[in-house]
């Protein structure tokens, strides 16, 4: 019998593998058996429809080109597939087959990706798109060294076609401003690093928050205090790794895990919680670097993510205790719009930043699921631009109407997101609480149209020589 005549069986080939210190796992043939299974099972189920265009794309290639055959899938077939996978991780939560639910089949497609791209990145080496666009500690203190230019020149409408053509970067994409004082040295000159491991929770305030909007750190430190949190900052903390991670950069992630651990360990042993603001840091702390690091950072990346909370989360622990201060001296009153992020969901812990929120005087939160679409750097790229607002559509549709003046999200990268497709940017939970606990005015914010289509429009010549470049790809 030939093998095309064969059944596919959706049970684990003796490739699957999904842990990287394992030879194995960067074996291509015994990648390619479980590409093969796994696109099986999903072309048998299709409940994930709807999420990113991977399942899309690879349901209409088996429909439409080769009549349900999944071994008929050419490379470059796959790699369509793979590359239109941006780590939402809904796909995995909707999943009824994979190894958090103990299902027998053993499928966790979001690791499948991850793992094809870390064996192309393997064989591709490192590119200049990926040193900038995957290290954003590189960039802030780039950034930071140009004395403010760079957030000027992203809003040049030449500079931005340049960047589209070197670093992959769509020429409309809204990008977040560098602070010139990141959060580190704001909590040092405050002394909040000064006195070393131990207290209550250290906060791991991420990259975005250290290096583009400090401010979401300093609201949370300032809500933390208002509820007697003894709340650390330490000095030295890296990115997640998750952009590195999205590249293939499985190195690049370790370096970045190992400095952070060796920052934050002494505060987990000594019994402190970590806090980590953005959702896709909390959850690459929780459930990635203790499958992704080995040896000894595997050992201590465990201990990390069982001290891992965002911060919500952990102020909707103590909400029963005395010293939890629902002492608001102002209140945006009325609906306030709230984005459930993706990776909250696939970490399993609820929504307690809208919780929080109906803690405030009169506030009714309307809740949000549907995914932004922004995704880590998905959404930068030129071939992710696009699709994130078709991905994000109905979260963009969603928010508005609500009806409400003030939008939430815990994710900042979403915000950017909503900003720039909604017409209004959502505040952080923490940022909302930090408002009303000072008795900032809640009067209706503005919600102008973002500015970036409009000034990063390339000159006409400019422009149709773009599109001639992209209709040829």
């Amino acid at each position: 019998m030939a093998d095309d005549d064969k059944n596919i069986s959706y049970k684990p080939t003796d490739g699957l593998c999904y842990d990287p210190s394992e030879k194995k796992y960067w074996d291509e043939e015994a990648l390619g058996k479980e590409i093969t299974r796994v696109f099986e099972v999903c072309h048998g189920c299709r409940m994930c429809f709807k999420y990113c265009d991977s399942f899309p794309t690879l349901f209409s290639l088996l429909d439409e080109k080769y009549d349900g055959n999944v071994r008929k899938l050419t490379g470059d077939d796959t790699r369509a597939v793979m590359n239109a996978c941006f780590q939402c991780k809904l796909c995995e939560v909707q999943c009824p087959y994979t190894p958090r639910d103990g299902h027998e089949f053993q499928l966790d497609f979001p690791k499948l990706v991850h793992r094809y791209a870390a064996i192309e990145r393997r064989k591709r080496g490192t590119t200049l798109q990926d040193k900038l666009v995957g290290d954003p500690d590189f960039a802030g203190k780039a950034a930071r060294m140009s004395g403010g230019m760079v957030n000027s020149m992203n809003r040049v409408r030449l500079h931005r076609w340049f960047m589209e053509k070197v670093l992959d970067v769509h020429r409309d994409k809204q990008l977040p401003d560098f602070a010139s004082q990141t959060f580190e040295s704001w909590a040092e000159a405050e002394g909040l690093t000064k006195q070393g491991p131990g207290g209550e929770v250290v906060l791991f305030q991420t990259c975005f928050v250290q290096h583009n909007e400090p401010q979401i750190g300093r609201d949370t430190v300032e809500v933390m205090k208002r509820n007697g949190v003894d709340l650390r900052c330490a000095k030295g903390l890296q990115c997640c790794g998750m952009p590195a991670w999205e590249r293939g950069d499985l190195k690049g992630l370790r370096r970045k895990a190992h400095q952070s651990l060796d920052v934050l360990m002494p505060y987990v042993e000594a019994g402190a919680k970590v806090l980590a603001i953005n959702p896709t840091c909390s959850m690459m702390l929780r459930r990635e670097w203790p499958e992704l690091l080995e040896g000894a950072d595997r050992e201590r990346a465990t201990k990390l993510a069982a001290a891992t909370m965002d911060p919500s989360e952990f102020l909707w622990s103590i909400r029963n205790e005395e010293r939890f201060d629902t002492n608001f001296k102002s209140s945006p009153q009325g609906p306030v719009a709230y984005h459930a992020p993706c990776h909250l969901r696939t970490q399993g812990v609820g929504f307690k930043g809208r919780d929080l929120l109906r803690k405030l005087p009169g506030v009714k939160p309307q809740l949000v699921m549907e995914c932004c679409g922004h995704d880590g750097t998905h959404a930068m790229t030129t071939h992710g631009f696009e699709p994130s607002q078709r991905v994000g559509k109905l979260a963009f549709e969603g928010m508005q109407k609500a009806e409400a003046k003030w939008w939430a999200t815990d994710c900042p990268l979403a915000a950017i997101q909503f900003e720039q497709h909604a017409g209004r940017k959502p505040l952080h939970p923490m940022s909302l609480l930090a408002r009303a606990y000072r008795g900032d005015s809640f009067e209706a914010p503005s919600a102008p149209a973002s500015p970036y289509r409009r000034e990063t429009e390339a000159p006409e010549e400019v422009e149709a020589e773009g599109h001639e470049e992209e209709r040829s790809r």
